[in-house]
């Protein structure tokens, strides 16, 4: 079967998807929902916004599209799987009712409390006196998480009452990210990674695990962001280790969603960090990790397409790894995440020897302009993690933009183990 593919999202992640999808001998045409200026090449881009359900789907009918895949999570919580189905689709990504494992803190809490998933100790407010008294009333630092989304940015750490108190503010009295709950939850410490899993009910499928680097800055300094690079694999996480966290956390976490009666298609991302308690989960999410997805997915040897169908249509597949290590680099806004200048020109992608996957860029007459905080992600290969990490700092050097930078130390934890 040849087919024709859409992908929603316009991120690095979904160029990442659009170049997996590029290598199946199944598929005829992509197309991509808004994509950007480094999916162009690969893809006819839409001008449709990623939210914008209804609209997708009658482009979906339109071009007789066979297969469409989520990227972004504000996609899910508008409910365009729902959507979809219901026009007769077929959709990679979970159902409404399902992304609630993301689009929902508390919903994610409760539901590894019932089934004893391994996770913070944890307490869920939506008043903010009662919050600070109960965080006034435990151990600093403290875990605050807003339930709703807030782009990954409604997490704080807090190391002071003062600090709780304004995030608690934000929060629950001034409504930074809308109106919602609060969960305060126990500060663990240790080696975070993320593991992704495709699954359709109770049958999941593991990929191959990766790091990302959450702080602004060289030395985990500076403000929290989307991530600011990624690698894989991970030297400091065993084979008993991810064994365990697919039996004791991945797989019930699935089954779990099934006895909700809003079982999971798609990929569920597991935020999973190695404390000296064992293995516990940081956080859910309800799609493919970004950036994660841009060094993951290069290292997958299978057809994707046939992964996509088997968990869209409830099919079997097949997963095989290629066993050479990628690490990436975001060059991000000067300024990001807080606020940044688009618009300035980038030069030199022409001499990259690796893999470019944009995030944020837009073309502009004739020129590749930055359109967003994080811009690009360069991916290096190399039989080891410092090979890696070599070959995409040489291609980093290779572009040339005004506004841009970096982190020179992505992979620290396995090059140094802290």
């Amino acid at each position: 079967m040849v087919m024709k593919v859409l992908v929603i999202g316009g991120g690095g992640r979904e160029h990442a998807i659009v170049d997996a999808l590029s290598r199946s001998p199944q598929v005829e045409k992509i197309y991509c929902a808004p994509g950007n200026a480094g999916i162009a090449l690969q893809a006819e881009c839409v001008a449709i916004k990623d939210t914008d359900v209804e609209r997708l789907r009658d482009f979906a009918v339109e071009k007789g599209i066979d297969l469409t895949v989520v990227g972004p999570e504000a996609a899910l919580a508008a409910g365009v799987t729902d959507v979809f189905r219901t026009a007769g689709l077929s959709v990679f990504g979970p159902t409404k009712s399902a992304t609630r494992i993301e689009s929902s803190k508390d919903f994610a809490k409760e539901l590894m409390r019932k089934y004893n998933i391994p996770t913070a100790a944890f307490h869920t407010f939506d008043n903010y006196a009662e919050a600070s008294a109960y965080v006034k009333a435990g151990p600093l630092p403290t875990v605050l998480k807003y339930d709703g989304l807030a782009a990954g940015k409604g997490v704080v750490i807090a190391e002071t009452q003062e600090q709780a108190d304004e995030a608690l503010r934000d929060m629950l009295l001034d409504n930074k990210f809308g109106r919602g709950r609060v969960v305060v939850e126990e500060f663990l410490s240790g080696p975070e990674f993320s593991f992704m899993c495709f699954v359709s009910g109770k049958k999941v499928w593991p990929m191959v695990l990766a790091q990302d680097h959450k702080r602004a800055y060289d030395g985990d300094k500076g403000p929290n962001t989307g991530g600011m690079g990624a690698y894989s694999p991970l030297p400091f996480i065993t084979a008993e280790d991810e064994a365990y966290a697919l039996e004791h956390i991945m797989k019930p976490t699935a089954a779990a969603m099934v006895a909700e009666g809003c079982p999971f298609e798609g990929v569920l991302y597991g935020g999973l960090m190695k404390t000296e308690q064992g293995i516990k989960v940081i956080e859910f999410n309800a799609r493919f990790g970004d950036p994660e997805t841009e060094v993951v997915l290069p290292r997958l040897k299978s057809d994707i397409v046939e992964i996509f169908r088997a968990v869209a249509e409830g099919g079997d597949a097949e997963l095989e790894w290629h066993d050479f290590a990628a690490l990436g680099i975001v060059l991000a806004s000067k300024g990001y995440p807080a606020s940044y200048e688009k618009g300035y020109e980038i030069k030199g992608l022409d001499k990259v020897e690796g893999k470019v996957y944009h995030m944020g860029t837009k073309a502009e007459d004739g020129k590749i302009v930055t359109a967003g905080g994080r811009v690009l992600f360069v991916v290096g290969r190399g039989a080891t993690i410092p090979e890696a990490r070599e070959a995409a700092l040489r291609d980093v050097e290779r572009i040339e933009c005004d506004n841009l930078f970096h982190r020179s130390d992505i992979g620290h934890w396995a090059l140094t183990g802290k």
